[in-house]
């Protein structure tokens, strides 16, 4: 009863995870290298597509958005795109607009406060904000002390609209998500 899920972008990890029976691909480039989108058309799993300015070496070198919320809707439209073409059914996909990832403080901030937005996609939206640096610089708080935070965060993300939040402290986050249901 325990779904696999593999990060990667690597076509050849994806085939390989694929056949050894994982449950998600989870690709932080959200099938923009070469050979995933084929990878993950030739089988019937879901994939989650986050968004990330830059790569991850540069990421946080100064992120710059004309509008953070409309360019990621933008780039979430055309990736739903390109994997439609490329056979991947639409109800297969899953959107994570990666927190972190390219992204100053202020960004993330507002990203969290207009999770909501994505929701016009129909698609299952993905929050991952536990014990993220956001959460760090914001408490000044080393990794080990955001736990309040990252139980803050994930109940904003779900009363946001989040389907999937991603977390560490998995029992803590579900007794504050039990209790905000």
């Amino acid at each position: 009863d325990i779904l696999v899920s593999i990060d990667t972008s690597k076509a050849s990890v994806m085939s390989t995870a694929i056949a050894a029976g994982a449950d998600i691909i989870n690709d932080v480039r959200a099938l923009q290298n070469d050979g995933c989108l084929a990878a993950v058309a030739n089988s019937k799993i879901p994939v989650c597509l986050m968004h990330m300015q830059g790569l991850p070496s540069t990421m946080q070198n100064k992120p710059s958005y004309e509008n953070v919320i409309g360019d990621i809707m933008m780039f979430f439209k055309q990736r739903i795109e390109a994997c439609v073409s490329a056979g991947i059914a639409r109800e297969r996909i899953i959107l994570d607009p990666g927190f972190g990832f390219g992204k100053t403080l202020a960004q993330n901030l507002n990203l969290l406060a207009n999770l909501s937005v994505f929701r016009e996609l129909g698609l299952p939206i993905l929050a991952g904000l536990s014990r993220k640096s956001m959460i760090g610089n914001l408490l000044n708080r080393d990794v080990e002390q955001r736990l309040a935070g990252s139980l803050s965060t994930a109940m904003l993300a779900a009363q946001q609209g989040a389907d999937i939040i991603r977390v560490h402290d998995v029992q803590e986050t579900v007794d504050v998500l039990k209790v905000l249901k």
